[in-house]
């Protein structure tokens, strides 16, 4: 059984907890072995957005194969974000020590750092808090535009809807990606994102549709956006014909399933371009045979 303990500060985000909370929830629910705990330094406390909470006072014993997850609070500033215990702080560097994982949520990255697990490591934030995570924690490596990060053990996610993106992703690396697949499904979250993803996806933005059967062709088309995926091979993978896919893909996204990989790979190609990848490097890792492809679709961007 693993021990998934959110540690709680005033302000924290509803969303920022609730978010990975729920991911663990239906995954226990499925018969993965996970409990939850909530730990905070008062009883009572209350959320950003006025719910009151409670909590327990004392830490569990925790093992190597437990959590700490911190979700982020308001302000969304970190200056002014709550004061965390010298105690608390010790905890979340000794469960690492003994070689356990620690997580944030958006804000709550600042808290690993004040506990000394980000120097030397990778790690992200909500994007309007990245110089300052930086500024703060000078001997860390802030990561701009990512969903998440995980470095050594030591897991930072970019804020809001991004702690689910995390959660997920624990739970495909403990228990395969088929098992976040069906945890996702069930939380009607069809866009599992990668840590890699930028926070304003493609794969968010033309996911605002409730057609299931062009939810599955995303699916597919998300995870292997890099592969060749003739339209025959993706509608029968959905079971539909060629011309029914295709007229219920243009409706519920507005783009062809062509298109909406093209803009994947785009997306990805663009990301790695901005991380010093040359065109042609980059134009290979995301599946274009020929580089002048990716050349013709950036200038279109643009």
């Amino acid at each position: 059984m693993s021990l998934i303990v959110f540690f709680l500060v005033p302000g924290v985000q509803l969303l920022d907890l609730a978010g990975p909370a729920q991911v663990f929830s239906t995954a226990a629910d499925f018969g993965h072995p996970y409990a939850l705990a909530y730990v905070a330094e008062q009883p009572q406390l209350s959320t950003a957005q006025g719910l009151p909470l409670m909590a327990e006072l004392e830490w569990p014993e925790l093992g190597p194969e437990d959590l700490i997850v911190v979700p982020g609070w308001w302000p969304g500033v970190l200056a002014d974000g709550p004061a965390i215990g010298a105690a608390s702080l010790q905890v979340l560097r000794d469960h690492h020590a003994r070689g356990g994982t620690v997580a944030s949520v958006c804000a709550g990255a600042d808290a690993l750092g004040q506990a000394g697990l980000l120097d030397g490591r990778r790690c992200t934030t909500h994007h309007e808090l990245q110089d300052e995570l930086a500024l703060r924690h000078p001997r860390s490596v802030v990561v701009r535009d990512v969903l998440f990060t995980a470095d050594d053990r030591v897991i930072t996610s970019a804020g809001i809807a991004s702690g689910i993106d995390l959660a997920l992703h624990l739970v495909a690396t403990r228990h395969g990606p088929a098992a976040a697949a069906q945890v996702a499904r069930d939380m009607v979250v069809y866009a599992r994102r990668n840590g890699h993803d930028p926070q304003s996806s493609a794969m968010l933005r033309h996911r605002s549709h409730l057609d299931d059967t062009v939810h599955r062709a995303q699916d597919l088309i998300d995870t292997r956006f890099d592969q060749p995926l003739p339209l025959p091979t993706l509608a029968a993978a959905v079971g539909v014909s060629e011309r029914t896919l295709t007229r219920l893909f243009t409706r519920a996204t507005g783009l062809t399933p062509l298109r909406y990989q093209q803009t994947l790979r785009l997306e990805h190609a663009q990301h790695l371009i901005g991380q010093g990848a040359t065109i042609d490097a980059a134009a290979r890792a995301v599946g274009f045979e020929d580089p002048r492809m990716l050349r013709r679709l950036r200038a279109r961007t643009t």
